[in-house]
């Protein structure tokens, strides 16, 4: 893994993470508040593993608090010595089922479940601490954890930032943004993916841009979308790979073959679980037009379908 050091605004990191768990939290009666205290807003970190570094933070928050409970995040900005840096200290505590003081020595380790947490019935791979440590680590961050069984827990994530320079990249990111809106306002995107999270934070950005998305939940159903639908009522297929019934690469195969040459040159782009080269090269030899790694990243996602279409245009 490499750090990938992009401009990102705080509040802007956080935003599409609230948008989409506040819809979690709605659905299971829960209360989610957030409180962000920082100076500097502007800064060049990899916000994409920022972001993944929370979604499973959030999200096992939500998983493991019953209804009528609630989530408390607090980002607030601590002294740094170092100049041209910034800390921030990220707090999300919750009123979940909590962690017992043995589990708590084992929970960054891969594949390791506490035993209430299974017996609960409640689904998960135990994966997701493993990542998010990982990344910290890679950040050249601190995570810990407090947590009593019952009670619920509190993970504080420490990281460190490069200040940005606020006027340069909010004025290359308005450019950006103008030109993405001229090329992508109201295309029609096919979106498969079969995870609800992932497919709703997707669609938060695509919407924001002024696309318009519609989901279909394995590769199964993206091909009989595909031949079902008139020639023309989507621009561009959004292809998860790891799916259930029929992959994404299988899929793009299947459409490739399909006996109307229109439907069959649909542009498909990957979304895979990393940015290896092997996962760029797997998409182009499926017949894939671009790979986007994920959690996605909205300036990345913008760029690629831009691309896309204006090649397609040629």
């Amino acid at each position: 893994m490499e750090i990938d050091e992009n401009y990102g605004r705080i509040e802007d990191i956080w935003q599409i993470l609230f948008e989409v768990f506040g819809d979690e939290a709605k659905k299971k009666n829960l209360v989610l508040q957030y409180t962000i205290n920082v100076e500097h807003e502007n800064i060049l970190t990899d916000t994409t593993k920022v972001k993944e570094i929370f979604v499973n933070i959030l999200s096992n928050a939500i998983k493991y608090t019953s209804s009528g409970g609630s989530v408390k995040v607090s980002v607030d900005e601590l002294p740094c010595d170092e100049a041209g840096y910034m800390m921030v200290r990220t707090r999300v505590s919750d009123t979940g089922i909590g962690m017992s003081q043995e589990y708590l020595t084992n929970i960054f380790e891969a594949f390791t479940r506490e035993r209430n947490a299974t017996k609960s019935k409640i689904t998960g791979s135990g994966l997701g601490m493993s990542i998010v440590k990982k990344y910290v680590d890679l950040l050249g961050g601190i995570i810990d954890v407090e947590s009593e069984l019952g009670k619920g827990s509190t993970f504080t994530v420490t990281l460190k930032h490069r200040i940005a320079d606020e006027r340069y990249y909010l004025k290359k990111h308005a450019e950006n943004l103008e030109t993405y809106s001229e090329i992508l306002e109201g295309r029609n995107i096919l979106l498969a993916e079969d995870n609800d999270l992932n497919a709703e934070i997707a669609e938060v950005i695509l919407e924001r841009a002024g696309l318009k998305t519609e989901r279909v939940e394995d590769g199964i159903q993206c091909v009989n979308r595909i031949m079902e639908m008139p020639v023309g009522t989507y621009d561009i297929i959004l292809m998860d790979i790891q799916m259930p019934k029929m992959n994404g690469y299988k899929a793009t195969q299947e459409i490739r073959r399909l006996p109307d040459r229109d439907k069959a040159c649909i542009p498909i782009i990957a979304m895979t679980a990393n940015a290896f080269e092997e996962d760029k090269r797997d998409a182009i030899a499926a017949g894939m037009n671009g790979h986007i790694a994920k959690p996605i990243q909205v300036d990345k996602l913008l760029s690629i379908l831009s691309e896309v279409i204006r090649q397609q245009k040629k």
